[in-house]
């Protein structure tokens, strides 16, 4: 979800925001990035002792189509990682589209349906996407 943390008060308390004065800005970020086949990271969070408000930021970030958000410190890398890294659970699906697709297309059919869900080209992108994704993040961790 797109929300901004406001930051702690007094009490240490935040209060939760559903949306800022950046969304539309950073939105036609993402769409520039996209339109000229780049990928957008956003930029950095300057408290590094704030672990919640980054991962609102990135969250956020996330939600916008953003593929990752610098880490400006150290202990912002797996906050990082666990907001922009696929879950094992989306790769295995979407490695489990791609091969239903595959099959279909060697059976010749054009379409194919995955536990009741039909599998369309869109589908088909976005778990390539992922896929993708999940082994770049692999072959760099070797």
């Amino acid at each position: 979800a797109y929300t901004l943390l406001t930051h702690p008060n007094e009490e240490g308390q935040r209060e939760i925001h559903w949306g800022d004065q950046w969304h539309f800005a950073m939105s036609r970020l993402v769409v520039a990035c996209r339109a000229y086949g780049l990928r957008p990271i956003d930029g950095p969070f300057g408290d590094i002792a704030d672990k919640e408000g980054y991962l609102s930021v990135a969250r956020s970030d996330s939600a916008l189509g953003f593929e990752g958000k610098w880490a400006i410190h150290p202990s912002q890398i797996a906050l990082a990682n666990e907001v922009f890294s696929p879950a094992a659970e989306e790769v295995e699906v979407a490695r489990q589209i791609l091969d239903a697709m595959k099959q279909a297309a060697a059976e010749g059919k054009g379409a194919v349906s995955l536990d009741g869900k039909m599998i369309d080209a869109a589908s088909i992108r976005q778990a390539q996407v992922l896929v993708d994704k999940a082994d770049q993040i692999a072959a760099n961790a070797a």
